[in-house]
């Protein structure tokens, strides 16, 4: 792609992430009009999160990321793994929930219980959407057909953060979540994710995607190992505090 494109493109792929930041605060503005503050470091962790997906999708690292699989890789990072996790700890909904009349609150109550939303937010089918995604782009051509087609590329960007969302909500639970599972459940659905990203990280090491150079996919495939499991183990505390909060006798809550 040409350069005008693929500044168009960082356009395109910007705009939702600021509208999401401006949106936020909207809703942080109206809870406090309803005498409801909202807390201050969720409004840091959402915003630091629009910040991570806006370095993956614009600017000096996103222009790095078109041509060096390894800035590819930090921007999948940002874009695909923390962003998503500080999206979700800015906890939307809960927000939305407390800001929005009641007519509009009961409408998003009814979206979240709904069987679309049931469905994409099951452990096992957020973990296909993530990991297996990730499979697709990394053992096919996918990777380099999507550095010639703008809309290709596009959709790419826009599942990556989709689905890294998904499975983020499909484990913690830090909004309202109508469909629950047990934390064994998702201890085992989390597992077998985990595992998949680090067999994907190691197969990419060996085996570098179509275009990609061995000594960078050697690099790319270490960052996506070592760098993946930091973000991970913030997921693993979290969950495993909820699990004890959870488990614990209500005296002591």
């Amino acid at each position: 792609m040409k350069g005008l494109t693929l500044e168009l493109m960082s356009y395109v792929m910007a705009a939702p992430f600021v509208a999401a930041l401006i949106v936020y605060l909207v809703l942080t503005w109206l809870s406090k009009r309803r005498s409801r503050d909202w807390p201050l470091y969720r409004i840091v962790l959402w915003s630091l999160g629009v910040v991570c997906c806006l370095c993956s999708v614009v600017g000096p690292l996103a222009s790095l990321a078109q041509h060096d699989f390894y800035y590819h890789m930090v921007t999948h990072l940002l874009l695909g793994m923390l962003g998503p996790l500080l999206f979700v700890l800015g906890a939307p909904m809960t927000l939305a929930l407390r800001a929005l009349p009641a007519k509009q609150a009961r409408l998003i109550t009814r979206v979240l219980r709904s069987e679309p939303v049931r469905i994409l937010s099951h452990p096992i089918t957020a973990s296909i959407l993530n990991i297996g995604g990730l499979w697709v782009l990394y053992t096919t051509n996918l990777y380099a057909l999507m550095h010639h087609y703008f809309l290709l590329h596009l959709l790419v960007h826009v599942h990556v953060f989709l689905a890294g969302y998904l499975f983020t909500i499909s484990l913690i639970y830090i909004d309202p979540t109508p469909h629950r599972y047990s934390f064994a459940y998702r201890t085992l659905v989390f597992i077998a994710a985990l595992a998949a990203h680090g067999i994907l990280s190691k197969y990419i090491y060996a085996f570098p995607p179509d275009g990609v150079s061995r000594s960078a996919a050697e690099a790319a495939g270490k960052l996506m190992y070592y760098g993946g499991d930091l973000i991970d183990m913030v997921i693993i505390f979290i969950f495993c505090l909820h699990w004890y909060r959870s488990s614990r006798p209500r005296s002591m809550a």
